[in-house]
């Protein structure tokens, strides 16, 4: 099988060699990204044999890494977390290309069987920030650390406090990559 190039996006954004030793977060990452995989299989008796195998491994490592990636979850390539721990991820949330989550980010939805957030590409998330129900965050925003988003952001948009607000609307500084 050939190389999946999310899963090749998402090591370059950790920028060191062997980041399997150095960060627990890249082990969630990569379970992520295996689940997906096993889901794009042909239905049969080898894809109940992997799905098996990939919950056992899930359970395995949501617990000790305390990071909640489900395959359910739709995200794009790039993703970096900084310093694991804390950080759940809706089934149903859908994360764009190269975003970064630090430790405690939730991102969910706000009620049983509510909508759950939509995020865009380039979002970085402060420590402990959290996006809850069906709000759209727009490319390039930045949410601040500890942060609860209850409402959409547009593009270019950083938000900070609880509940968030919009305190700056674009910024023209790059983003971390």
């Amino acid at each position: 099988m050939a190389a999946d190039p999310h899963w090749l996006a998402d090591v370059r954004r950790y920028a060191m060699s062997r980041p399997f030793l150095k960060e627990q977060s890249i082990w969630a990452v990569w379970l992520y990204r295996l689940g997906r995989r096993i889901d794009t299989r042909r239905d049969g008796v080898i894809k109940k044999i992997c799905t098996a195998f990939y919950w056992l491994l899930f359970r395995f490592f949501e617990t000790p890494v305390g990071i909640s990636l489900p395959k359910s979850a739709t995200i794009g390539p790039g993703l970096r977390i900084w310093h694991f721990g804390g950080i759940f991820i809706h089934p149903a949330v859908v994360i764009g290309t190269n975003c970064t989550l630090r430790q405690g980010v939730t991102i969910g939805n706000r009620y049983v069987d509510g909508p759950a957030p939509v995020i865009g590409s380039n979002v970085e998330f402060g420590a402990y920030a959290q996006v809850l129900g069906g709000v759209r965050i727009g490319d390039n925003c930045r949410i601040g650390a500890m942060s609860v988003v209850l409402s959409d952001m547009p593009d270019g948009a950083t938000a900070v406090g609880a509940p968030a607000r919009i305190i700056l609307k674009s910024h023209t500084d790059g983003l971390s990559a």
